[in-house]
């Protein structure tokens, strides 16, 4: 099978790679380098399967090409995390939404109709006040005064796209709605907690949370996800569907951080930051966000195979074994 992954070099893309390349798939990636990572390219750049293109999603050069090449297209590209989200508010909405626009609009003009799994967000869901979120809610979007809800609009507009796209020119799409999704390759440098957490609890660092600790989140590992992921685009049932992908149990980020902590043997203390002090503004956080697992679960059978314990234990361990190498690299100098 033919692979496209645009924002093939991000955390999830990266992974999306690895997996297609690993059932001998071949996979054309494209990703501007803005959040995706250079290390994650060495991964795959000696497999003869695998190609790169350098570029911006909305002026690539090679997407008339690269569209009508692919059987599947995972368009994973976007501008994420909080800090850019509020700091480069125009890029979001270019990106996000332009770029998903352009893509559909190529692949009307190609006449190639490859199956195409589009990622959304659970931040589409806003400030719901139920227990678990279904894709049927009505939804919730903050006041765009607030820039932070400039992501949750461009993701919802992308759904609106994708679906329209297939409804009006038979492009096969399925909408996933990501919960918060960690694992390996995944950097907290654009607000990602879990990594944040882990570096500072395995450097004896004070483990930052912001606002109180008792917003909740449901975090999935990455390599669940991107099984999952598969299943879903193999299974037609899937199509002008919208689906949540994640894991359908909480916890607060006050408990995250001292179940980090404990893993790591760490002595960290945990401190409490304002949000106007990390993001310059007042931030409106949403206090919880799980999914509903129902629809996901009656179309495909999948099961996970990490839980929140195990991935935090393998990204500790990733993360000392990470740290040792400058020391073993001088050592054998």
């Amino acid at each position: 099978m033919k692979i496209l992954v645009t924002g093939g070099l991000g955390f999830i893309g990266s992974h999306i790679v690895e997996y297609h390349l690993n059932k001998n798939d071949a996979v054309y990636v494209v990703d501007n380098l803005s959040t995706g990572s250079l290390d994650n390219l060495s991964l795959f750049q000696n497999n003869p399967d695998f190609q790169f293109d350098k570029a911006d999603i909305l002026t690539w050069q090679n997407m008339e090409k690269a569209v009508a090449w692919a059987d599947r297209i995972y368009h994973m590209a976007a501008v994420v995390g909080n800090l850019r989200v509020i700091q480069e508010p125009i890029n979001v909405i270019a990106s996000n939404i332009a770029g998903t626009e352009r893509l559909f609009n190529t692949i009307t003009k190609i006449g190639n109709t490859p199956r195409v799994i589009l990622a959304s967000t659970s931040e589409v869901y806003g400030k719901s006040s139920k227990s678990t979120m279904q894709e049927e809610d009505d939804l919730i979007i903050e006041n765009p005064v607030h820039l932070h809800s400039n992501y949750a609009i461009s993701k919802l507009s992308d759904e609106i796209i994708g679906l329209s796209y297939d409804r009006i020119n038979n492009i096969p799409t399925t909408i996933i709605r990501f919960f918060n999704t960690i694992g390996p390759r995944q950097t907290g440098t654009y607000g990602f907690v879990v990594p944040k957490f882990i570096a500072q609890a395995c450097k004896g660092e004070p483990i930052s949370i912001y606002g109180d600790g008792s917003q909740t989140r449901s975090f999935g590992d990455v390599r669940d996800v991107v099984v999952a992921l598969d299943l879903i685009a193999e299974n037609i049932r899937t199509r002008y569907n919208i689906l949540n992908v994640g894991v359908d149990h909480e916890i607060t980020i006050k408990a995250l951080a001292n179940l980090v902590r404990e893993r790591a043997n760490s002595k960290s203390d945990i401190i409490y930051v304002p949000y106007k002090k990390i993001y310059g503004m007042e931030f409106l956080d949403i206090m919880h966000r799980r999914p509903d697992l129902t629809k996901l679960h009656k179309l495909i059978q999948f099961k996970h195979k990490w839980t929140l314990e195990k991935t935090v234990d393998n990204l500790i361990g990733i993360f000392n074994e990470n740290s040792l190498k400058p020391q073993l690299k001088n050592k054998n100098l």
